[in-house]
């Protein structure tokens, strides 16, 4: 797999893809194509560049959709910040009294955790934390204790753990039940769409949110949602290229119009270059086979658990593997790994809550491997961990 990551150094081992991926050369010549053969506005200009761009960024957006088999007729893609920015952009725009309570679970990234505390407060509804199992899923029998007798309630929940890659394998049967009790479910799916983006697909959440730097691609976000989603929003986060007029005393909001939907959470001039990025991230990710790197997470969780000291928050392989070793500060052993060129993460992982007051664990290190990762990466990085 290094052949499409030419610039990577051999000496290098980069296994922090969970937090960004690195980016393979198509990728990389994509945004440099945008710069130096057609750099400017989509949506705004009549010359021939900004069609150009138009056309891409369009075709970016339907290749979304078809990667998660999802209708164009039922939802829409907007381009943001970051997972978290986009589920900042829904949270904070849902009308009061739309939802009686909002349910997430203990595994959450701070960007849901935080952002359904917040939801729970300003809305002055109830917020209820779950339980998840080892392998990810949620008991449907907790769900439903949890719904008891509100009429209404918001899901937000993770698809995919950032911290040891456990995964919903429910989701499908918990987006019915959602629906079945006429409330909305938000799916984060930053840690999914790089090696498990097989998942969602045809899952119709109503609102999927994503990372496309943790997908092989440049900085940026995305919000799927459901059309009918934004009966719900009360549209505040206000800028140019999301009206079609303005006068002294009111706008003609665009998103109004079935071609311009999008516009809704996409205030300003975009992110062309990194949202075409993202067009050749999916055709390249779609190339991939994950078998190897499947067994390059085998390998390190195989040695991991056998090593005596060793404590292993993982209960099975994956991509993302975290862990501690007894005595020893997880900070000072990502120096030691960093010293031989090992680039690993080490902390909390934004997943404070569940990781240092449920768990009660001292700071971690997380291994999540990528595409770019070969045997001899694996290698050293067990090498440099045995003299440690």
């Amino acid at each position: 797999m290094r052949k499409d990551f030419k610039y990577l150094s051999d000496d290098d081992v980069y296994v922090d893809t969970s937090c960004q991926s690195l980016r393979p050369d198509v990728v990389i010549a994509v945004m440099q194509e945008y710069y130096h053969k057609y750099n400017s506005c989509g949506e705004r200009v009549k010359y021939r560049w900004g069609e150009i761009v138009d056309g891409k960024v369009d075709q970016t957006r339907g290749k979304v959709l078809d990667l998660l088999k999802l209708s164009s007729r039922k939802y829409f893609v907007s381009f943001t910040l970051n997972t978290t920015y986009g589920l900042n952009l829904i949270l904070n725009q849902i009308k009061p009294g739309e939802y009686d309570a909002v349910i997430t679970s203990e595994i959450e990234h701070n960007s849901v955790f935080l952002g359904s505390q917040v939801f729970a407060e300003k809305h002055g509804i109830a917020r209820v934390v779950l339980s998840r199992h080892a392998d990810g899923s949620i008991d449907m029998a907790d769900i439903e204790q949890a719904v008891g007798e509100y009429k209404r309630p918001l899901f937000i929940f993770n698809s995919v753990s950032n911290i040891d890659g456990r995964r919903l394998g429910n989701l499908p049967e918990i987006v019915k039940y959602a629906h079945k009790v006429g409330g909305r479910i938000i799916v984060d799916a930053a840690q999914a769409m790089a090696h498990y983006y097989k998942d969602l697909r045809g899952v119709e959440a109503d609102a999927i949110c994503f990372s496309a730097h943790k997908m092989y691609s440049a900085s940026l976000g995305a919000v799927v949602m459901k059309k009918d989603f934004l009966e719900e929003l009360q549209i505040s986060f206000l800028g140019g290229g999301m009206v079609d007029d303005v006068r002294a005393d009111g706008y003609d909001m665009s998103y109004l119009s079935p071609n311009h939907i999008h516009t809704v959470f996409e205030p300003g001039v975009q992110a062309y270059a990194e949202t075409m990025a993202l067009n050749a991230a999916i055709d390249w990710l779609k190339r991939q086979d994950t078998s190897e790197l499947s067994a390059k997470s085998q390998k390190l969780f195989d040695w991991l658990s056998a090593r005596d000291g060793v404590v292993l928050i993982n209960q099975k392989p994956s991509t993302v593997i975290s862990f501690y070793v007894e005595k020893l500060d997880s900070h000072l052993l990502a120096k030691a790994l960093s010293d031989q060129g090992i680039m690993a993460r080490s902390g909390y992982f934004c997943c404070h809550y569940y990781l240092d007051h449920v768990k009660k664990y001292p700071a971690l290190i997380r291994l999540s491997l990528g595409y770019h990762n070969t045997d001899e990466d694996i290698d050293k990085i067990l090498k440099t961990l045995s003299k440690v």
